[in-house]
């Protein structure tokens, strides 16, 4: 199997309803995207999937986050804009674009700094039946 990687970012602001602390009040980070797609498969040229096809599904994903202030975004009216519920969102999203025949999403990872990073991934089978 191969994995491929492909970055995006995104500039937006947001605030954690509920946090005590500097969190709680409106802030900035340029979030920083990567996603992780996995390809059973090599074409008769070599190339698992064409990265610009991943890059321009991926840009057009957080186009929609992008120079917003995310809790007045639809998806984050009732929950909060945490770098955990924004991958799983962007999961969701991607996973839909990027599939076919041994295609998919293995996973959706979203940094907020450099130090500072929440990856969703699919359960796998195993995990789901525990």
């Amino acid at each position: 199997m191969f994995e491929l990687s492909v970055d995006a970012q995104f500039s937006a602001a947001h605030c954690l309803r509920g946090y005590e602390g500097d969190c709680g009040r409106i802030h900035g980070h340029t979030f920083k995207v990567t996603v992780i797609v996995a390809a059973q498969n090599n074409s008769n040229i070599g190339m698992a999937m064409d990265f610009k096809i991943i890059a321009k599904i991926l840009k057009e994903s957080v186009k929609d986050f992008d120079h917003r202030f995310l809790n007045e975004h639809e998806y984050f009216l009732t929950i909060n804009p945490t770098s955990e519920n924004i991958a799983y969102i962007l999961f969701n999203r991607l996973s839909k674009e990027i599939s076919g025949e041994g295609i998919s999403v293995l996973s959706v990872t979203v940094a907020e700094s450099d130090h500072y990073r929440a990856t969703y991934r699919k359960a796998s089978n195993h995990e789901q039946q525990s």
